[in-house]
């Protein structure tokens, strides 16, 4: 898969553009190319076209579980013998598609056991019919940025989704360096992604700012 810096230097080269132009940092390339990615991402969602593309998709391989009140997972009206679980932590922020955030699968931590995507109005409504005491799926929803999970006593799942590509904060001399890490994007969606950023970084470069000065961030 394409790499963070690879993308940047196509983009780059593709404008001919020069390391030390103060205006044109590899963060302001980097941010063009996810504000189009995230638009494209989304129309494929609509199409149905990126479950099938485990690349782009990003592994949590341990989900920490904790017990949490029911009131709070946005499900009152559930009744006894229902008890929930809820990520320990928020997990990162995920990219919406045209369906919500794109969470591909969320399973046991071996794989074996998929659970069913619901929400909390529609998991009420299915434990108020009459077969429900015959379903035993296992689901789960999002919500506020955790993961609930109404009919599971384990201690973590395992969770793939296409996270934000957020341009974190480097305060380690070991930590990853940005521009080795993978970039989430289809590749043959990047074409389409390179061509609308040209386009946009074109026509900024032509107009004068005075805007700070970018050059010492992670990305350079």
């Amino acid at each position: 898969m394409t790499t963070i810096g690879e993308s940047i230097s196509r983009v780059r080269n593709a404008l001919k553009a020069v390391k030390e132009d103060p205006f044109l940092t590899d963060r302001t390339i980097y941010f063009a190319i996810l504000k189009y990615a995230k638009t494209l991402i989304k129309r494929e969602d609509n199409q149905f076209r990126l479950m099938k593309m485990s690349s782009i998709f990003q592994v949590l391989p341990y989900l920490e579980l904790i017990d949490v009140d029911k009131v709070e997972a946005g499900c009152i009206g559930v009744y006894s013998e229902c008890y929930f679980k809820r990520s320990k932590e928020k997990v990162p922020s995920i990219l919406d598609g045209m369906f919500g955030p794109i969470i591909r699968t969320v399973s046991s931590i071996d794989g074996t056991i998929e659970l069913y995507r619901t929400e909390p109005g529609t998991w009420i409504s299915m434990t108020k019919t009459t077969t429900f005491k015959y379903n035993k799926n296992l689901y789960f929803w999002y919500l506020n940025g955790y993961m609930y999970f109404p009919n599971l006593d384990w201690d973590a799942v395992r969770m793939e989704a296409i996270f934000d590509g957020n341009v974190e904060t480097c305060t380690s001399d070991d930590c990853e360096s940005q521009q080795d890490k993978p970039l989430t994007i289809p590749e043959y969606l990047f074409s389409e992604v390179e061509q609308f950023v040209i386009k946009e970084l074109t026509m900024a470069m032509q107009i004068p700012t005075d805007g700070p000065d970018d050059s010492q961030n992670i990305l350079r």
